[in-house]
């Protein structure tokens, strides 16, 4: 039967990077269970419970997995931790015998998942640096680039095209300074037996070694240990480590759905890449679709419900343990990793492609800009002692005027209407009221903050790369 013609799970080969999928394979995952098993052997002949020569052969064998022999044990004994180590107790004839001393199944499990999380958090960080570097080139390059901005959907005022990428890139900073603190306090459970207690350990090595032979381990892993633990790590940890991805899934459903609205024709300014040949719907030949985009936000919406799922089990976990975290972590950690990886790839691809119509922005300005311009004659009028109540009054009636006009398709006559009303030339020249309603400049630190940001971006993931 080919692949193909039994159920697999999108994240099997159209969502994530084949990096982040080979992470989380099953081979990779019963590789780390090897791993931990030789590591425990080597601590192990350290103090004389089994010799260096075992230890070797253990070593030498942690990458020859046989999944099918495996799986026909797992078929016997219902135990899937239990038919790898059997499996590689085949493999090892010397050593197959003292695999797993003093060990219970979660102290390789969890002491595996903290390793391959945290090696999946160094994918999504580096996945993460890149991006936020194409955010810094385009920042760089659109920094004073005058836009109209948008509250409650409704033209506002005038920022630049820099400013509003550095809202976007801003919070994926935030992001990524949780993400790194998560990855940096990642702990495994350490090898602490049944119940967390240490007693099987004190049995081979004394209660005066059980300590220092744990910290021996955590020294040979390079992975810190929880000084005190259950059957297994707190589930806590999974829940801080889901919610930080989940609140970069925010920053990056954000992104796509602002652009998204930007793509729409109405505004039209800002669209994700679209290929010669791409086909936007199959009913109708014209449509660019924002495709990459709702990608990126249907499944940024899937990751937004795994922080619950991660709560549950950290609150729902009786007494020492119990099994009903077991199955729901096979899929849910593999895909909250998965769907960020993916969706950071997607936007950046967005990023580096990203298609800017310069006139759509000097149109919309043109439009909509002269109205925020008049928040300048406001000012100066004011200062120039016009009573600010009735100058806001006449100024209203005038933009009033000048909408109704751009909904029949006029252009926009704001500023010659201000600049023709008597009352204000009694207060400013034409010349002046003319300069104060071109509002492309009327953008206060936004290109200088643009500006800044670009540079904090790059400094930051280049002290990071020293």
């Amino acid at each position: 039967m080919s692949e193909h013609e039994s159920y697999q799970s999108p994240f099997s080969w159209r969502y994530g990077s084949q990096k982040m999928r080979t992470l989380w394979s099953e081979h990779e995952k019963r590789s780390l269970w090897r791993f931990l098993w030789a590591a425990l052997a080597r601590v192990q002949a350290e103090y004389g419970l089994v010799s260096t020569f075992q230890a070797d052969e253990l070593a030498s064998h942690i990458d020859d997995i046989n999944l099918p022999r495996s799986l026909e044990i797992e078929a016997d004994i219902k135990h899937d931790l239990m038919a790898e180590l059997k499996a590689f107790a085949e493999q090892c004839p010397n050593a197959g015998g003292i695999i797993h001393l003093g060990a219970t199944s979660m102290d390789i499990e969890d002491n595996a998942d903290a390793i391959r999380i945290r090696n999946a958090l160094d994918i999504i960080i580096d996945a993460l640096d890149s991006l936020l570097l194409s955010f810094a080139e385009k920042i760089g390059q659109h920094a004073g680039l005058a836009i109209m901005a948008y509250t409650h959907i409704q033209p506002a005022e005038p920022s630049t095209l820099g400013y509003r990428l550095s809202i976007w890139a801003q919070d994926l900073l935030e992001d990524r300074n949780r993400i790194i603190a998560e990855r940096e306090a990642m702990r495994g459970k350490g090898f602490k037996g049944a119940v967390g207690t240490s007693a099987s350990y004190v049995e081979l090595v004394g209660k005066d070694k059980a300590e220092e032979f744990e910290e021996r381990l955590s020294s040979e892993l390079g992975l810190p240990f929880y000084p005190l633990s259950t059957q297994t790590y707190t589930r806590k940890q999974d829940y801080f480590v889901i919610s930080s991805l989940a609140g970069l899934g925010a920053s990056l459903h954000k992104f796509a759905l602002d652009l998204r609205i930007l793509q729409s024709p109405s505004i039209g300014e800002l669209s994700e890449p679209f290929g010669t040949k791409q086909v936007g719907s199959s009913a109708m030949p014209f449509k660019r679709n924002p495709i990459a985009a709702e990608k990126m936000d249907s499944l940024a919406r899937s990751l937004s419900i795994m922080p619950q799922l991660a709560w549950q089990n950290a609150a729902l976990s009786v007494l020492e343990r119990s099994l009903d975290d077991s199955a729901n972590r096979r899929s849910f950690l593999p895909e909250a990793f998965l769907i960020c990886d993916e969706i950071l790839s997607v936007a950046d691809s967005i990023i580096k492609g990203l298609q800017v119509s310069v006139e759509a922005i000097k149109r919309n300005m043109e439009n909509y800009g002269p109205f925020a311009a008049s928040e300048r004659v406001l000012m100066a009028i004011a200062k120039k002692g016009a009573d600010r109540q009735e100058a806001h009054e006449k100024l209203r009636r005038h933009s009033m005027a000048a909408w109704a006009a751009i909904n029949t398709g006029a252009a926009n006559d704001l500023a010659l209407r201000i600049s023709g009303d008597p009352w204000f030339l009694a207060f400013l020249t034409k010349l002046e009221l003319d300069t104060l309603m071109q509002a492309d400049q009327h953008f206060g630190l936004a290109e200088k903050r643009a500006t800044a940001m670009a540079e904090h971006i790059r400094s930051t993931i280049k002290r990071k790369r020293q």
